[in-house]
């Protein structure tokens, strides 16, 4: 199940469960979609993929009990600020390739 992080990880947005601009990795690394366009490039810099839209958690008990109220969003914050010169680097060395191949 996905963690729902709280904030971005390069700047510290606040990104609640219903946030449409969290974006995340497949290791489910979060960052609000200005950081991604602009200073990510669309290659994190944890794993070296690609990002997507989060999906959003239903906040009503539609069926089975899978909803936030059951399965709350996460609480640990992991503000990790991007070097933009380290990332630079490393984008130039995979950003070419497209997500799907990295």
């Amino acid at each position: 199940m996905l963690e729902l992080r709280p904030t971005c990880e390069h700047c510290n947005k606040p990104l609640p469960p219903d946030a449409l601009d969290a974006r995340i990795c497949s290791y489910e690394c979060t960052f609000c979609a200005t950081c991604v366009d602009t200073v990510l490039h669309n290659v994190c810099p944890n794993c070296g993929g690609g990002f997507a839209p989060r999906p959003i958690r239903p906040s009503r008990n539609w069926k089975g009990d899978n909803f936030l109220g059951k399965d709350p969003a996460g609480t640990k914050v992991r503000h990790r600020p991007v070097d933009p010169e380290g990332h630079a680097r490393f984008e130039a060395a995979v950003g070419s390739i497209p997500p799907h191949e990295r």
